[in-house]
């Protein structure tokens, strides 16, 4: 399933995106294109929200340039969610943080590196 969401969230073409929100709405249409069924601001523990959830893969939206050391300690709250069983960082620039969590695949999409970003 990991390699399924991978590949639909890869098919996106991200004009500039002004808001947080914009790249939601994005995602949100890209995953009903492919089929995939997802909850949106999943809450999956006590004080933990993740972006999407679809099928236990947890997708987390960022703009701009994250902050690796927070993103990472983010990704580890997730990771402890017994419905998290893989996590997809979708941000809009690079950002490096470690493979996995917990033993738990992290995977991380860049959306200026995808092919069709168009900036103004």
């Amino acid at each position: 399933m990991l390699q399924t969401v991978l590949d639909a969230l890869e098919e996106l073409r991200s004009p500039f995106a002004l808001y947080e929100n914009d790249i939601h709405r994005m995602v949100a249409e890209r995953l009903t294109q492919a089929g995939l069924g997802f909850i949106h601001e999943a809450k999956i523990g006590p004080g933990c929200r993740i972006d999407y959830l679809v099928d236990g893969i947890g997708i987390e939206i960022k703009k701009g340039k994250p902050d690796a050391s927070a993103l990472s300690q983010q990704l580890l709250r997730y990771a402890r969610c017994d419905d998290v069983k893989a996590i997809i960082v979708l941000s809009q620039r690079t950002v490096t943080v470690p493979k996995t969590a917990l033993g738990k695949p992290v995977r991380v999409i860049v959306l200026n590196q995808l092919w069709g970003v168009a900036l103004p």
